[in-house]
């Protein structure tokens, strides 16, 4: 980015982080870099407690509740397809963990996922009809799906990280070849005592840690990643995404290396090498017992 700049932190009014750069003179190139570090630790997605009133689908927000979640409910598409779609859905009183597993997995057989480059989101209508979506319009889909059902849902943007497992599935696909990043959108629903539980339409899976969000808003147009105006202008425009691993426990999967062995090898040799050095002796005693009278023993 160029030097002469100003940059102020803000919050949206959802609470997202935005960072506004002024730049008082024409500037010839822009490159916005972000570094962060993401703890890749298994999670599971499953690990929330529920309200006994919101453990079965159907259910109602208390009256406090609901207005407080008035901007995540606001229906904005009664197109036909999306009718017709939802006369698909199950709606007989089920546990709602269950109910959204379903849901899901129903979105993402009828929906193939493609990469789109083109600006923009498609309408509900666009994505149901050419039962093709990006995962953009397939998260937007989503929240306007559940917001017909009587969820409170949002919009989320964000990466997704995919790692490459340490050993190949024997009863499955193994996941990706290399490790892999890159822009990703996804749903989150609301459910009390849970919050909010992140569903991705795209894998049909319920968001874990590879799932990094950005921002959370009730409408995609509030979640653009980079807003602002310029002068007319040529451009030329890139992107790109990578991951590197910065540190791996050792684990059952991917023990340590022989390079790590002759480290550790190496090391005990070296403290070794030093106590002997120093005239230092080790011993090793048993469990403590207790002294006899007019005596004394030590473990």
């Amino acid at each position: 980015m160029p030097e002469n700049h100003f940059i102020n932190w803000q919050q949206d009014p959802f609470s997202n982080y935005i960072a506004r750069i002024v730049f008082p003179e024409k500037i010839k190139y822009l490159t916005i870099e972000v570094d962060l570090i993401a703890d890749m630790s298994v999670i599971n997605p499953f690990d929330f407690f529920i309200e006994e009133s919101a453990d079965n689908y159907p259910f109602n927000y208390d009256k406090d509740l609901k207005e407080d979640l008035t901007p995540y409910s606001e229906i904005k598409e009664k197109g036909k397809h999306l009718k017709e779609f939802l006369k698909k859905i199950d709606k007989s009183e089920k546990k709602i963990v269950q109910f959204l597993v379903d849901l899901n997995i129903l979105l993402n057989k009828e929906i193939k996922y493609t990469i789109r480059m083109e600006p923009g989101i498609q309408t509900c209508e666009e994505t149901l009809q050419k039962k093709l979506g990006s995962c953009r319009d397939n998260a937007w889909l989503l929240v306007q799906i559940l917001r017909h059902l009587g969820l409170a849902s949002r919009f989320v943007s964000g990466y997704l990280v995919q790692l490459k497992p340490d050993k190949k599935s024997l009863d499955g696909p193994s996941g990706p070849e290399e490790d892999f990043t890159d822009l990703h959108a996804w749903t989150e629903v609301y459910i009390p005592g849970a919050g909010w539980i992140g569903l991705d339409p795209t894998s049909g899976l319920f968001a874990s840690e590879g799932n990094i969000p950005l921002c959370c808003t009730p409408d995609p147009f509030s979640a653009a990643p980079v807003t602002g105006e310029t002068e007319p202008c040529k451009v030329d425009f890139a992107y790109s995404n990578t991951v590197r691993r910065i540190y791996e426990d050792p684990r059952v999967s991917k023990p340590y290396t022989d390079d790590q062995w002759n480290k550790i090898y190496n090391l005990g040799l070296n403290v070794d090498e030093i106590l002997e050095n120093n005239d230092v002796n080790l011993t090793m005693g048993g469990e403590p017992t207790a002294p006899k009278r007019g005596s004394w023993q030590s473990g």
